[in-house]
């Protein structure tokens, strides 16, 4: 997601670092992410969390699960802090940083759960490895993961959905469940992405797919 830089997002970042981790202190609580919510709760992280409308919503629906936002970019981290503030959410924290450093964030098995929302599709053939559904991405989502953790990833593009599913069967992940059009079934509890409220008005048909790992334990 590209937006316009918006005056005084790191000045805003800098004032909640309860909400906010430091890029320098987010690397000291790799492996003590439940010491930092306080909480045993577990862990689903969003990369590419855009302005947080899926992750906060998704905070507000399940407090009984913390949630890690990441993204890049500056601005659109402080529009998700907005949000945050807004609702008064304990259970979120951001992290404005690369989706492939993560490792240097989490610590293996460390996150429940993996969220990809309406992920850039780099269309071009080489720039596939920079697509967040490609095997290098799905190798450092693998290591943090607990053993057959899952991600779940929506997008309105088929040819990345297309991709991604033979992404995920290759790398030997087991697709749980898929639906071709997600807002034309009874799936029940869909939390809206600001792209996917746009795409959907339009009548655009969105995708998805929840896909797990084998389990690394089985692999040893």
């Amino acid at each position: 997601m590209r937006v316009r830089k918006r005056k005084g997002a790191e000045e805003l970042l800098a004032e909640n670092p309860q909400i906010v981790v430091p890029e320098a202190t987010g690397t000291a609580y790799k492996g003590r992410w439940r010491e930092l919510f306080g909480n045993d709760h577990p862990i689903h992280i969003e990369i590419g969390m855009g302005k947080g409308s899926f992750i906060t919503g998704m905070a507000q629906a399940h407090p009984e699960i913390n949630y890690v936002g990441v993204e890049m970019q500056v601005s659109v981290v402080s529009h998700a802090l907005d949000k945050v503030l807004e609702k008064e959410l304990d259970n979120v924290k951001l992290l404005h940083m690369d989706g492939s450093a993560l490792t240097e964030y989490f610590a293996d098995s460390e996150v429940d759960q993996i969220y990809l929302n309406f992920s850039d599709p780099w269309p071009k053939k080489r720039h596939e490895k920079r697509r967040l559904t490609s095997p290098g991405f799905l190798a450092v989502d693998e290591a943090i993961l607990k053993p057959a953790g899952e991600i779940h990833f929506k997008t309105d593009n088929q040819g990345l959905f297309e991709y991604s599913l033979a992404s995920f069967s290759q790398y030997g992940m087991i697709l749980q469940k898929v639906w071709l059009d997600l807002h034309n079934s009874d799936f029940e509890g869909n939390i809206m992405t600001e792209y996917e409220e746009k795409f959907s008005s339009r009548g655009q048909r969105i995708y998805r797919v929840e896909a797990r790992f084998a389990d690394k334990r089985e692999k040893a």
